[in-house]
């Protein structure tokens, strides 16, 4: 019932868009180097259409190959401890190193720290994928620009949202559904009890997918 009527508004809004507004988006998209993935193209990803409703159309900037090669999300708290920013880093940097692609969302603490950790191994032609919750020409937070253009260099940005949206508070749950959907596990590095990250580790478990957590301290 909710595909149908998610249809019906998609149609309402097709037949009422101008075709010069379909236009301007899609020259702006070209411009910023954003592709559009519907559901049932080739590389949209097969994990992520085994999930409940999953999003009709991903927004990516970067190269989306159509076989994702041992995709993990790896996520945790914003605020984080040196030992989780430590194990953060090097066991994502582990994991790419043998082949794995890192999921994670981009946001301070650690998931930006797997990122980086996952950029920093050698031989991994698709290290990272990042999931925002904003549009994907759209930096947030905004220091994280260099980490931001390394991972569109080599993986991929990619998100529900259309480009130009803005980072709003209630997006980052919503998202989280994408980050474990991606992925054939997630591993919950360090979060408090309530988290986004714990958020993400329920939608895991929603979804069949397994969930792991690291304990401290295991160095």
């Amino acid at each position: 019932e909710l595909n149908q009527r998610d249809a019906g508004l998609n149609r309402q809004l097709y037949e009422k868009a101008e075709e010069g507004y379909i236009d301007r988006c899609l020259a702006y998209m070209e411009r910023h180097k954003i592709q559009g993935v519907l559901l049932g193209d080739a590389n949209y990803p097969k994990l992520l259409t085994q999930i409940h409703r999953p999003p009709t159309c991903l927004y990516v900037r970067g190269r989306l190959p159509e076989v994702i090669h041992l995709p993990i999300a790896m996520i945790g708290s914003r605020n984080c401890s040196e030992y989780g920013k430590r194990v953060a880093m090097t066991m994502a940097r582990d994991f790419s190193s043998v082949g794995v692609c890192v999921v994670s969302g981009l946001a301070h603490g650690i998931d930006g720290l797997c990122a980086k950790g996952a950029l920093a191994a050698v031989d991994n032609p698709f290290p990272t994928i990042a999931v925002l919750g904003c549009g994907v020409d759209v930096v947030y937070p905004a220091e994280n620009r260099r980490l931001y253009e390394d991972i569109a260099a080599t993986g991929v940005l990619l998100s529900e949202y259309p480009p130009g949206t803005e980072p709003l508070p209630g997006h980052f749950p919503v998202r989280n559904r994408i980050i474990s959907g991606l992925s054939l596990a997630s591993l919950v590095v360090e979060a408090p009890v309530r988290s986004g990250a714990l958020i993400t580790a329920h939608a895991a478990l929603d979804q069949g997918r397994d969930v792991f957590a690291v304990p401290g301290p295991i160095d």
